[in-house]
């Protein structure tokens, strides 16, 4: 028997019942992002010792509970935070660039574009992250998983690029090593705030670099 018809609701009941669970779900990942944005508020204008969670809570007019509930701790809004800073970032970009990119130029070009963006958008709170982790532990191990993951897009593109596309003198991890060394928020920092540049000048110049320094043939 059709249960639509039977004249007991069931069905609608059921549909009602799985469309308010995804309102809950919704609503629910709509209170992190607002949490995990009033902490980065605060964060960046107090500093991460000054910041309580009552504080983020009443930020957010939220309850203390619900940070709670949502990340656990101060320090699990840190790694919230990360995550804050890829989704500014969009790191799905940067994936699709480098899955349709024909050269290993234009690869390079994505993840310059996407540390364009993380600094950009995201700079402030990589501070404040770095800068307290030099007393909380747990903050300077979420900055260097951080670190650890690009190493780790980089290596895997390096590592498929074909034999001799990397400069005869380099192997992968010098490469790596490279590209951090031209790509961190120390670089971005100078070149956009202490010498004036732009952001687009700022990523034109990371990837005509990268080419110039890693690549055997431009």
């Amino acid at each position: 028997m059709d249960r639509r018809n039977d004249g007991t609701g069931a069905s609608t009941d059921g549909q009602r019942r799985r469309y308010d669970s995804l309102r809950r779900q919704a609503l629910a990942r709509q209170t992190r992002v607002e949490i995990a944005e009033a902490a980065r508020r605060l964060f960046v204008a107090r500093g991460w010792a000054a910041t309580t969670v009552r504080d983020v809570a009443r930020e957010a007019e939220v309850s203390v509970p619900t940070v709670y509930a949502a990340y656990k701790n101060k320090a699990g809004l840190a790694w919230a935070l990360a995550d804050v800073a890829d989704l500014a970032a969009d790191l799905p970009r940067m994936i699709d660039e480098l899955e349709t990119a024909g050269s290993p130029q234009r690869q390079l070009a994505a993840m310059a574009g996407y540390d364009r963006r993380l600094f950009e958008r995201a700079g402030d709170l990589i501070s404040v992250i770095r800068e307290a982790g030099r007393t909380e532990a747990e903050l300077a191990t979420a900055y260097r998983q951080a670190r650890r993951k690009a190493d780790e897009t980089r290596i895997q593109v390096f590592s498929a690029w074909p034999a001799k596309t990397l400069r005869k003198s380099l192997d992968v991890a010098t490469a790596v090593d490279v590209y951090a060394a031209l790509c961190n928020i120390d670089v971005y920092t100078t070149l956009t705030t202490e010498r004036g540049w732009s952001p687009d000048r700022t990523e034109r110049w990371w990837t005509e670099a990268l080419a110039r320094e890693l690549l055997g043939q431009v």
